[in-house]
């Protein structure tokens, strides 16, 4: 029977235990600041309003606090890391040039490398696990990786690459690309990645832009039982990377590497019994040493949905990542050694990054290659309970999903090693978590966060020493000086504004490749507000500092002079178990209030009768407005949307209006382009 049980937003559905909050990372973080920098803090509320009007003495704690191994500038390269002291002595200017935003330039005169951190570790303890589809799995301890590190490190270097080149693959989240990915950015290379199920256009537009040296691809991959053969694809991407160099291809099926492309075990000596060729006898003898690269270098490249223009090529460092993931893995997820970190994700979403950064909290990562709903929706939780994950993350897509199928995945696996649960890529709605309390865990953590590609973190999320309310998120995250903005650009409490953060962050961008001047960039993010960051979410900060997202602005639902972020809409929806997937365009303009019009996909053995219509107006009526009870209710197949998962809200509505569809869709982003066609259809016939 399907649970739809109505939870109430603001509802109190956990807090931590007398142990949760002795035994949390945060806690002892605070400790350390009591005893090693003389401060004490009352409460979270206390400790985050000194991360943001302190922002050097925050972050060079947070350096200090991981012990991150940072080498002045020209130093030899045998010389020891800087120590504690530097740290406690170091002027705000060693820490941060500037606060203005942007031209934020973090630790100037010091060098690193995020990958000597993560594989900081060398031990038989467990570090990966890797599962795909049809349930092989594959396991190395901290040891093993590094070896395999070493061997793709030194085959890298035989292909030429060095610091600065790009290296790019087109990869399963599989061993492959996580080793590779170290491999590069052990040389100061700089990575960037997108999943095999991306399209020919979609990768030529990603990775043309940034001028790779080398391609990492895949022959074929697997996804919801079926294989797809990727020979031709790479065929045609290969040809349109003109600065190639070098093509490496992983082979999944029994054939030989296609013509002119290099083997992957060969050239990286990475087989299950790291084997290598007689040329690559250097490998056995090359150590596994790390590049120490100023603090700004580019690690990797992320890229904007690239949904409505061509994607913006968003650069991110070693050293601002590094320190952002610590603090927000280690302090807000609560993840150590003790942990097994598992999220959902494909290497064409951010959160792959962040879920490989496990490993620099000494946390074992768990990989999963395949699809969430394949052979049903209890694969991942079977995932969970087989390798007794302690963090699960997830999209707030998938929670909804599992809830409206009637899952009660804590009576059906074993999830007592539990701890953790994080949601992210839409805003989870109050009955989501109530769900995930009732039919998950009473004891986990639900870490509803939101942040962005942009930043490769949250900016608000958990933390384990506050309580969980229905419907919101727990904090703005430390260091992350978050305010949402009225229409007067003014701060405003409980009330719907725009998203700004107030001070830099060490990860945010280094910049957008190719943008020398710096023009992009600025246009981006501070066009709208001199010196502030504008993110372009809807957010409202209550009284007791947790928060609501309600979805893009540029999607908001505005009417009649009632702004409302699409995420409330879909709470109300959602709601009804008659619908399986919805989307909701508002067609009118800043100057014209147009229509407000909801494609509804049903259920299995629904139709859209007179009654069922009735009563979702007067649900939407009666919780929302009179002004938000759709003019047209339009059936649909399917809702479009990106690989990551995102409702095309936007440029639906600009499609609706008439925009040529090449300049407002690349159909290589999304997961399901025939679905743009079914809407369209489906809107001319309504």
């Amino acid at each position: 029977m399907t649970d739809l049980e109505v939870t109430r937003e603001g509802e109190l559905l956990w807090e931590p235990s007398a142990a949760t909050l002795e035994s949390a990372r945060l806690t002892d973080y605070l400790r350390w600041l009591r005893v090693e920098r003389g401060l004490d803090f009352d409460d979270y509320q206390a400790l985050h309003a000194w991360s943001v009007g302190e922002v050097e003495a925050f972050w060079a704690s947070i350096a200090e606090y991981f012990e991150v191994r940072m080498v002045a500038d020209g130093a030899d390269p045998g010389a020891p890391p800087l120590d504690a002291s530097y740290f406690r002595s170091a002027s705000r200017e060693a820490v941060l040039t500037q606060r203005e935003m942007p031209g934020a330039e973090w630790f100037p005169g010091v060098t690193l490398n995020y990958a000597e951190h993560a594989l900081r570790e060398r031990s038989e303890r467990l570090a990966v696990i890797y599962e795909d589809e049809a349930g092989a799995v594959t396991e190395l301890s901290f040891a093993a990786l590094a070896e395999r590190v070493r061997r793709a490190r030194a085959g890298l270097r035989r292909l030429g690459v060095a610091r600065g080149d790009r290296v790019v693959a087109y990869l399963p989240n599989h061993v492959e690309a996580l080793v590779a990915f170290l491999a590069a950015a052990s040389l100061g290379a700089v990575w960037s990645s997108a999943s095999p199920e991306f399209g020919v256009k979609s990768v030529l537009d990603r990775f043309a832009q940034i001028e790779p040296k080398v391609l990492l691809a895949v022959d074929e991959y697997v996804y919801g039982g079926r294989r797809f053969d990727r020979r031709e694809e790479l065929a045609q991407i290969r040809a349109g990377l003109v600065s190639l160099q070098h093509s490496v291809v992983v082979r999944r099926g029994n054939t030989e590497a296609p013509e002119g492309w290099l083997d992957f075990e060969e050239v990286l000596g990475h087989g299950g019994t790291a084997s290598v060729s007689a040329t690559d006898e250097r490998s056995e003898r090359e150590p596994l040493d790390f590049e120490r690269v100023p603090f700004g270098h580019p690690l990797y490249i992320l890229y904007s949905s690239g949904t409505t223009g061509l994607p913006k090529p968003i650069v991110h460092g070693h050293g601002g990542i590094l320190l952002e993931h610590l603090k927000s893995l280690a302090l807000h997820c609560d993840l150590g050694p003790k942990d097994r970190f598992f999220w959902f994700s494909t290497t064409g979403w951010m959160m792959w990054n962040y879920l490989v950064s496990g490993l620099c909290v000494g946390a074992a990562v768990v990989l999963y290659e395949g699809s969430p709903g394949h052979p049903d929706l209890g694969r991942l939780w079977r995932l969970a309970e087989a390798h007794q994950v302690t963090y699960f993350g997830t999209s707030a897509p998938y929670l909804i999903a599992c809830r409206k199928a009637g899952l009660r995945p804590g009576q059906e696996v074993d999830l007592s090693r539990l701890r953790g649960l994080g949601s992210t890529g839409a805003p989870l709605p109050a009955d989501g978590f109530g769900w995930v309390y009732r039919e998950v865990s009473e004891h986990v953590l639900l870490g509803s966060v939101s942040g962005g590609t942009d930043v490769c973190t949250a900016f608000v999320g958990s933390c384990p020493l506050l309580p969980v309310h229905a419907g919101e998120i727990q904090c703005a995250e430390l260091g992350a000086w978050v305010e949402a903005w009225g229409p007067s650009a003014e701060p405003v409490i409980d009330e719907v504004g725009e998203l700004v953060l107030r001070a830099p962050m060490p990860s945010m961008p280094v910049g957008f490749f190719g943008d020398a001047s710096g023009e992009r960039y600025r246009e981006a993010y501070f066009s709208t507000f001199q010196g502030v960051w504008r993110h372009g979410d809807w957010i409202k900060l209550t009284p007791r500092g947790s928060c609501v997202i309600y979805g893009r602005s540029d999607s908001t639902l505005n009417r009649g002079g009632v702004r409302m972020g699409t995420s409330e809409f879909y709470r109300v929806v959602d709601g009804f178990s008659e619908l399986a997937d919805s989307l909701v365009v508002d067609t009118g303009t800043l100057e014209q209030e147009g229509e407000l019009w909801l494609f509804v996909v049903l259920a299995p053995g629904q139709e859209l009768t007179e009654e069922l219509a009735a009563r979702l107006k007067r649900a939407l009526r009666t919780e929302l407005s009179p002004r938000h009870v759709p003019d047209r209710l339009i059936p649909v197949a399917d809702v479009p949307r990106t690989i990551s998962g995102k409702k095309l809200e936007v440029p639906i509505k600009r499609l609706l209006a008439g925009a040529p569809r090449e300049r407002v869709i690349n159909p290589g982003t999304l997961a399901n382009p025939s679905a743009v066609d079914a809407v369209l259809a489906a809107a001319r016939g309504a």
